[in-house]
């Protein structure tokens, strides 16, 4: 299929970083679609761990090229750190190896501050990471954003800035907050124009001659498929569209240029923040499942609440976004277990129900049905063939497939990229 879309199947978390990394090798060009730096990747490459939150997992590796699209909103002080912070891991980026999207949104110190004013009102919280995302998404909308572009150009910013403005300081008002002053953003993005303009580029036009000259095309996700605006457990989710759909609004590309989509689940389920959870384990079981998957947010260090694999919600994710096969991730920490359960369906008000409902009251109510299957005493931990698995996990493997409608094409057993079984790969299917 050439071009390869990877996106989460569950709220994010599942070890997307590894696998993005592990296809990367194999692709000229990764990348980002959508999100912010609100969510992160952690890849371990020889030993050494490398903590993304913006940049595409793709940079590295030597001789691919990064690009952040236009569907991502771009806090340009964070751009620069994480950048510095590679380059003190010995990772050289450079225009080389990444493209920004001249017209991707910016993230401000006035969304960051928004974000955490309403994250510490007495409702209305999410949960979210307060560094200014949604508020940055909702000015793109609004027609009101300061784009990658505008830097360029500081002689039109003073007429951009009081656009915006003009929107943030009646909301502080409101809040009984002392208004934003223009030049303090005029400055907080002239300092740091010159460090991001050397990769800005007219991205769309890019991959497209990337796709005309036969290159092949990662496209790399951030947070989940039920994280997303539409799709997910609205209100509790972020603010884009997080299915697979959105590589091609998010980069630039027709959807007839995107191919495989691969979506990654772990073999269990967590959630970061608020927002249901129908198969949520607030007991020893949840904690000694976090506890072995080391469960705790790559950016903000939160613990992930955990839970059993919900079968019912990753059939969902894989209808929305059209997945043709699944990387199962983290396998090895339900080695030991006596028993394991999976949902198979729900229950709202007594009736059976196949699929989450999009009501949030209803959302809240529906009650899962598991299906209970014997565990395994073996280790599947490092396992790099089928032929090193127990064999209660390779059938709880194939009940998840049977159960989610799609095939396992990659099995992860370790977050080394080498613990990993190969069933389909993407780039040939």
């Amino acid at each position: 299929m050439g071009n390869v879309v990877v996106v989460g199947a569950q709220w994010g978390d599942e070890g997307k970083g590894k696998i993005v990394d592990w296809l990367s090798e194999q692709a000229d060009t990764v990348v980002r679609f959508q999100g912010g730096h609100n969510a992160g990747h952690t890849l371990v490459i020889n030993g050494a761990v490398y903590k993304l939150s913006l940049l595409p997992s793709g940079v590295v590796r030597p001789g691919k090229l990064g690009i952040i699209g236009n569907g991502v909103v771009l806090d340009p002080h964070a751009l620069v750190a994480e950048i510095t912070r590679l380059g003190e891991q010995g990772v050289k980026v450079t225009r080389e190896n990444l493209r920004v999207a001249d017209n991707a949104a910016l993230i401000l110190s006035v969304h960051r501050e928004l974000d955490a004013l309403r994250e510490s009102a007495t409702s209305g919280a999410i949960g979210t990471t307060k560094r200014g995302i949604g508020p940055a998404y909702e000015d793109k909308v609004g027609r009101r954003a300061i784009r990658v572009m505008d830097l360029a150009d500081l002689k039109v910013l003073p007429a951009r800035i009081e656009t915006l403005l003009s929107h943030h300081n009646a909301l502080r008002r409101g809040y009984g907050l002392p208004e934003f002053k223009a030049e303090d953003i005029y400055n907080e993005l002239a300092s740091v124009a010159d460090r991001v303009l050397p990769y800005m580029d007219t991205v769309w036009k890019l991959l497209d001659e990337e796709r005309r000259a036969g290159k092949r095309v990662l496209f790399e996700g951030a947070q989940g498929a039920l994280l997303d605006i539409d799709h997910g457990t609205y209100p509790y989710v972020t603010s884009s569209n997080t299915v697979a759909g959105q590589a091609a609004t998010g980069s630039g590309i027709g959807p007839s240029s995107v191919g495989y989509v691969l979506g990654i689940a772990k073999a269990y389920t967590t959630r970061v923040g608020g927002g249901p959870f129908p198969t949520e384990q607030d007991n020893d079981i949840g904690n000694l499942i976090g506890e072995r998957g080391r469960e705790f947010g790559t950016v903000t260090g939160r613990k992930r609440r955990c839970g059993w694999f919900d079968a019912v919600l990753v059939r969902q994710t894989v209808r929305t976004s059209g997945i043709h096969g699944i990387a199962l991730t983290k396998l090895d920490i339900l080695d030991g277990f006596d028993e394991i359960k999976i949902c198979v369906r729900y229950l709202l008000d007594g009736v059976d129900l196949d699929h989450l409902p999009a009501s949030q009251d209803a959302q809240a109510r529906v009650v899962p049905v598991y299906e209970t299957i014997e565990g395994w005493k073996g280790t599947t931990a490092h396992a790099r063939s089928w032929v090193d698995l127990p064999a209660q996990a390779i059938k709880y493997v194939r009940r998840i497939e049977e159960l989610i409608g799609a095939p396992v094409a990659v099995l992860s057993t370790s977050p080394e990229r080498d613990d990993t079984i190969l069933v389909q790969n993407p780039f040939e299917a």
